[in-house]
């Protein structure tokens, strides 16, 4: 399998370095065992996240030079909110400054305590959300997702059968459904247009909001295009502006699919809810024109927006992550099959089948990683999504144990992802010198962020550095 190559030209270069092994080990001890706490500039291979990393394109490194930092009413807003409304045609268009504040604002307005809010997968931050306004998030992800390996092309659909039950069984206690495109916990998998259209139908139905996490919707679109009968004629832009047409409003956070280092932004046609929305904005943000972003940001996001659509760019990117999938499958490990748009998902458990889901196999491998070879991801397991139980108190894993190989947009080549490929590798041929981690400390929302862990058994010496 080979990538098609990229559609664009290098112009200018970050240079980075690979700490020796004693250096990397001595990191991991002061961070607590949390890669999170790992500086950047001790990083050699960054893949903990897509967001905000993307290597911005010359146009919009050129549009910073035009930043207007009026406080009210730049121009920048004025390209922000054209741009804005003519990819997701809604009419009210509130910028944010990252996806959270989107979500905030959102669930701080329209959630009481005890309020559900349903999804195809709640990300972390989302569930955080919901969870610290006292509402209960409730994740209805269709049951072809549970098999790994099946070659089912929408994983990230919601589970519709699902969603009608819910919906009848708790009249008025659900106030929105949230679609997220594409569907990242769940793998970074893609939801299918038929099905996003029958989620709204059924949402309608009971007088429920649906509401798209749109952080990687050119993804999705471009999936659609590519897996989805009836669709393989329209343009990208064409698929995402349907998929919004299904849908009462959007939340984004552009650090992914807008192609820039902050920004975000709510899209909705109801006025009233926009109102109290702008109103809660400029009281925790901003001005409703900036939103806690600067001129030059807005247009950032602007350009990103329109750059990202771009079939060629789309064909690159998703290719990219799916030869890295290819090539850590024929190390015999396992990932979430298809690959989607934006990152590879290990399966931790084909690589430590030994190391129980309360020792955390997917943070086992996130540490060897960097460890290893200066690498850093994210653990999306039971350390991310794994609790006690309200009434016994035991120990409830996360469904699986992955680790996101998230990749950034426009950054690494194919020689940076094949010395990934080679450093699993040497994990898995060493990994009897692996152990598991227990937690030392945990705060009571997004505990990954910054959590410190200790090690259950001495690492042992004998694992040589790469």
């Amino acid at each position: 399998m080979k990538m098609p190559p990229e559609p664009y030209r290098i112009k200018s270069i970050e240079p980075i370095q690979l700490l020796d092994r004693a250096a990397r080990d001595d990191r991991l001890v002061k961070a607590g065992y949390n890669i999170f706490g790992i500086a950047s500039r001790d990083v050699f291979i960054d893949l903990l996240t897509d967001s905000g990393t993307s290597a911005m394109s010359d146009r919009q490194w050129a549009g910073l030079m035009i930043g207007d930092e009026s406080y009210a009413g730049c121009r920048n807003y004025e390209h922000f909110i054209e741009t804005v409304g003519a990819l997701t045609g809604f009419a009210h268009i509130i910028p944010v400054h990252q996806g959270r504040v989107a979500e905030n604002l959102l669930f701080s307005t329209i959630l009481d305590e005890g309020d559900f809010v349903v999804s195809n997968t709640h990300f972390d931050t989302t569930r955080a959300n919901v969870e610290h306004k006292g509402g209960i998030a409730i994740d209805l992800l269709t049951p072809k997702a549970k098999d790994l390996k099946s070659d089912f092309p929408f994983k990230g659909n919601i589970d519709l059968d699902a969603l009608q039950k819910m919906l009848a069984d708790h009249p008025g206690q659900v106030k929105v459904c949230v679609m997220t495109v594409t569907n990242n916990a769940a793998g970074g998998q893609p939801v299918a247009m038929a099905n996003i259209k029958a989620a709204y139908d059924i949402c309608g139905k009971y007088n429920v909001l649906l509401y798209f996490d749109a952080a990687r919707f050119a993804e999705n679109a471009y999936f659609i295009k590519q897996r989805e009968t009836g669709y393989g004629n329209k343009t990208v832009r064409e698929i995402a502006r349907e998929m919004f047409t299904y849908g009462d409003g959007v939340l984004m956070s552009a650090k992914k699919d807008g192609l820039a280092n902050m920004g975000g932004f709510l899209a909705l046609n109801d006025t009233e809810l926009a109102g109290k929305l702008t109103e809660l904005l400029i009281l925790v943000e901003g001005f409703r024109t900036y939103g806690g972003l600067a001129g030059r940001d807005l247009e950032v996001v602007a350009r990103g927006l329109e750059e990202v659509t771009d079939e060629q760019y789309l064909r690159a990117r998703t290719a990219q992550v799916a030869w890295l999938g290819e090539k850590i499958k024929e190390l015999g490990i396992g990932i979430v099959e298809p690959t989607g748009g934006h990152a590879v998902f290990i399966d931790a458990r084909t690589v430590f089948p030994e190391i129980p889901c309360r020792q955390f196999p997917g943070h086992t491998l996130v540490i060897e990683l960097y460890r290893q070879g200066g690498i850093r991801a994210v653990e999306i397991g039971s350390l991310m999504f794994g609790h006690a139980d309200a009434e016994t108190g035991e120990f409830v894993p996360a469904p699986y144990e992955l680790v996101r190989l998230a990749i950034p947009r426009r950054v690494y080549t194919e020689s940076h992802l094949a010395y990934v490929v080679e450093t699993l590798d040497h994990i898995r041929r060493h990994k009897e010198t692996a152990c598991g981690y227990e937690l030392v400390y945990e705060s009571k929302y997004l505990r990954h962020f910054t959590a410190r862990l200790a090690p259950v058994a001495p690492v042992n010496e004998k694992l040589t550095a790469q």
